[in-house]
This record gives C-alpha cells, sequence and structure tokens, in this order.
C-alpha cells in the first residue's frame, strides 16, 4: 500500500481530492491530510510518505517551501502541485523541486489520476532499483544520443513559448511528436525531453502545454495506450508483451493504465475486436 499526503489549506478542496483519490485507488493507498505546509512536512516525516500532493498558496510554509524541505530530504518522494494560479514563475518553481507534474485548478479527474498512477509506477519501481539499474544506464545512453536538435528551433534570451511564431511552433511539435514516436516504448520522463531538446526544464513544461494543450505525463500515457490498441488488433501477440512493447514493465500497472484511458482491460479490448470481427 502505497502512502499519499494532501496538503491543501482550504478544507472543501482538500476533502474533494480525498474522495476523488479513494474512489479510484481505493486500497491500493493510504491517504493522510494536512491543512498546511508545516503538517505536511510532520506528516511526511512520520508516515514515511511516498506521493506528495500540495497546493502552492497556503499559510505560514507554502507547498513550493515545503516541496524544497521535502526534497533536501529525499530526492524520490513524488511531489504533485495543485493551484488555482496560472503563474510561470510557480511552474519554475516547481521544476527547480523535480516535480512529477504542476496541474491547475479547477483540474481533470482523469488527468489527475494519470499523473497519480505515474507517481505509483515510479514508486513501485523505486523498490526494485537495484535491479533495474543497468537497465535505466543503457536507456539514458539511448536517450542522450538522440540528443542533437535544430539551432533555430533554441529559445532566444528571454522568449517564452507563446512568443514563439507559427513557423518555428509547428517545427517545435513536428520535433516533440518524432521524439515521443521513436522513445515512448523507454522509460522517458518530461526532464529527460527537455535535456534532449537543449530546453530548460521550466521552458519545456510551459512549451509542451502551449503546443498540445495538455502536460507530457497525458500525452505520453495516451500515445502509449494509443499504440497498444493497434498492437492488440493482432491475434498473435500476447498481452504482456503489448505492456512491455509501449514503456510499461509491469503488466498490472499496464492494465490499470489502460482501463483508465479506454474504460476497458486489454483482454477485454482484444475481446471486442475480434467479436466484431466475427
Amino acid at each position: 500500500m502505497y502512502r499519499v499526503l494532501i496538503a491543501d489549506d482550504e478544507m472543501i478542496e482538500r476533502t474533494i481530492l480525498y474522495r476523488t483519490i479513494h474512489k479510484n485507488l481505493k486500497d491500493r493507498c493510504e491517504i493522510f491530510q494536512a491543512e498546511n505546509g508545516r503538517e505536511a512536512l510532520e506528516i511526511y516525516e512520520r508516515e514515511k510518505i511516498q506521493i506528495v500532493i500540495l497546493d502552492i498558496e497556503m499559510p505560514g510554509i507554502n507547498g513550493i517551501e515545503a516541496a524544497e524541505r521535502i526534497r533536501e530530504k529525499d530526492r524520490d518522494t513524488s511531489i504533485i502541485f495543485l493551484t488555482a494560479y496560472d503563474e510561470f514563475s510557480y511552474a519554475k518553481k516547481a521544476i527547480t523541486v523535480r516535480a512529477l507534474d504542476y496541474l491547475l485548478k479547477p483540474y481533470e479527474e482523469k488527468e489527475l489520476m494519470l499523473v497519480l498512477e505515474e507517481a505509483i509506477r515510479l514508486a513501485e519501481e523505486r523498490e526494485n532499483r537495484l535491479n533495474r539499474v543497468q537497465e535505466a544506464i543503457s536507456q539514458r545512453a539511448l536517450l542522450k544520443e538522440k540528443s542533437q536538435w535544430p539551432e533555430e528551433l533554441k529559445p532566444q534570451e528571454g522568449e517564452e513559448p507563446e512568443e514563439l511564431g507559427k513557423a518555428r511552433m509547428g517545427k517545435v511539435t513536428e520535433m516533440i511528436l518524432s521524439y515521443v514516436r521513436e522513445n515512448y516504448m523507454y522509460d522517458i520522463s518530461m526532464q529527460e525531453v527537455a535535456r534532449a531538446m537543449n530546453y530548460s526544464e521550466a521552458y519545456f513544461c510551459k512549451l509542451f502545454k502551449q503546443c498540445f494543450s495538455k502536460n507530457f505525463t497525458s500525452y505520453l500515457t495516451e500515445y502509449r495506450v494509443a499504440e497498444a490498441k493497434k498492437m492488440l488488433e493482432e491475434p498473435t501477440v500476447n498481452v504482456k508483451d503489448v505492456g512491455k512493447s509501449v514503456g510499461y514493465m509491469d503488466s498490472n500497472y499496464f492494465a490499470r493504465v489502460f482501463k483508465r484511458i479506454t474504460g476497458q482491460t486489454p483482454t477485454e479490448y482484444r475481446a471486442g475486436i475480434f467479436q466484431r470481427k466475427s
């Protein structure tokens, strides 16, 4: 069971978030609540929290400050920010503490749960890290080989994503699409893609949202599921092999993500295809 902490000074917001997570994850997570940053830090220490969901604007110790203190103690805790303010400065600060994602209120339940599923996956992988060190090293070496991008696509000093011309935005979008097509089967993250494209993480975070109207985690997950659906149309392909082929080593996690996107498990989806063809 994974330990999730919700920190928000608004009781109604906190309660809604608690109920949303409990409804979707049930007994997979133990959920703790804090009404400010100071209480969040106390619970984090006491309960050895693995996933933290922080509202940024809280009295006393705010979400950014709490995240910085958590990151000083643990480089692996998954940090997710929620905020009602679409401020680029907040996004930049979120990146500096290596937040998993930065979601704007009102968030969509589907988007939130995709990010949480990713956080759980990361927690699962951390528990088996010693067995996967060599694999992680080889994957990062592969990503470095693919890090050459046209000079003209680099941002100018002080330039923000919304200031890009249509032509440059189109090229950037195609570059990102190409990168995802070539690497979605690996364990890639927003930070790694940003580095591969020679962009700062904060700039890439906002640029990606500008290009695709959604965060990187949601886009990558939906892309992987779309590719999985194509593979499931082939009757000779094993379902477990489909998950591995699109970047999910854990078949159970793959099934959960697939169902969250499509409403069906991979096996149910395949059965429906064959029924329609018969």
